[in-house]
C-alpha cells in the first residue's frame, strides 16, 4: 500500500482555506512556494529515500505551465539533493540550504564561501563529527555552506543530549548560525531563512500573491514574512503562525489539486495559454 492509498488523515481542506485558494488564484501573477520534505513529500528516515507524492508532483508541474504563475520550491536540503529527490519541473525555482543556494534559471551563480569560511565549516563539522561519534544514531549531512546533525533515528536523550552539546560549543559563535528543525540542528557559516527567501522570490518574481506551505519550524520565517493577500498552509500540528492548516501531505495534494483548478479557470482567457 503506497502512502496515497493509505487511510486518509480527517483533516481536509476547510471551506475558509479553499475560499483562500479562490482568491490568491485570482492575483495577477500568482507565486506557489512549497517545502519539500513533510511537505510535498512525507518525513522518511532516509533523506534520500525522499519522493514527492505522485498527485503533488503532477498538480506542481501543472501548475508551472500556466501563464502569470510561478513555481518554487524552499528547502533545507541542498540544491543537489533537492534536484534528485524532487525532480521538479524545468521552470520552477529553487532556493536551497534555508535560502543560502538560489536558482533562478540557467546561468545561476553557485554559492561560493571565502577562505575565512571555509575554515570556519571546517571547524564546525570536526566539532560536530566528534559529538556525532559519541551519539548512537546520530549522522551529518554536508551542505556547501553548513552542516546539519541529524537525530532522527537516535533515542530521544541521545538526541537532546546531543543537540545540547553542539549548541554548548557553537552557539555565539562569530559566523556560525544556527537552527533547530523537526529532529536536525542546522549549522551554517553564511546567514539565510526561508522568510528571506520568500521575499527574495516576491521581489524575483514580481509576484502580487504567494501561497507558501510548510510543515517544520523553520517554515515560520516563511509564513511570517507572507503579507495580507498572501496564503500560509501549515502542514501537521504543531504550533503556527498559519492562518490555514493541513495535516499531512496527503492533504497537501489536494491543496495543489485546488490551487491548479481555480488558478486554470483565472488564466483560461491568456492569449499566451491559447
Amino acid at each position: 500500500m503506497t502512502p496515497e492509498t493509505a487511510a486518509t488523515p480527517p483533516l481536509s481542506l476547510t471551506p475558509e482555506l479553499l475560499d483562500a485558494v479562490r482568491r490568491i488564484a485570482r492575483t495577477d501573477h500568482l507565486l506557489v512556494a512549497m517545502d519539500f520534505d513533510g511537505t510535498i513529500s512525507p518525513i522518511v528516515d532516509h533523506a534520500d529515500a525522499a519522493r514527492p507524492l505522485q498527485r503533488s508532483a503532477t498538480a506542481f508541474a501543472e501548475l508551472a505551465k500556466l501563464p502569470r504563475t510561478t513555481t518554487a520550491l524552499i528547502s533545507g536540503r541542498a540544491l543537489a539533493s533537492l534536484r534528485a529527490v524532487a525532480s521538479p519541473p524545468e521552470a520552477t525555482l529553487l532556493i536551497g540550504s534555508h535560502g543560502a543556494e538560489a536558482w533562478m534559471g540557467p546561468g545561476s551563480a553557485e554559492l561560493q564561501l571565502d577562505d575565512a569560511q571555509r575554515e570556519l565549516l571546517a571547524e564546525v563539522r570536526e566539532v560536530l563529527a566528534g559529538i556525532s561519534q559519541e551519539a548512537p544514531g546520530t549522522v551529518l549531512e554536508d551542505k556547501p555552506a553548513g552542516v546539519v546533525l541529524h537525530t532522527r533515528r537516535a533515542d530521544d536523550d541521545v538526541a537532546e543530549d546531543a543537540v545540547a552539546a553542539a549548541r554548548a560549543v557553537l552557539e555565539g559563535r562569530p559566523g556560525v548560525f544556527l537552527k533547530n528543525g523537526k529532529r536536525v540542528l542546522e549549522t551554517s557559516v553564511v546567514h539565510s531563512s526561508k522568510g528571506e527567501a520568500v521575499e527574495f522570490l516576491r521581489r524575483a518574481t514580481s509576484a502580487t500573491g504567494i501561497l507558501f506551505a510548510g510543515d517544520d519550524v523553520t517554515d515560520e520565517d516563511a509564513i511570517a514574512r507572507l503579507g495580507a493577500g498572501d496564503v500560509g498552509v501549515k502542514v501537521g500540528l504543531d504550533f503556527t503562525q498559519a492562518e490555514f492548516r493541513v495535516e499531512a501531505p496527503v492533504h497537501v495534494a489536494e491543496l495543489l489539486e485546488a490551487v491548479l483548478r481555480e488558478r486554470r479557470r483565472e488564466v483560461s482567457g491568456d492569449a499566451s495559454h491559447m
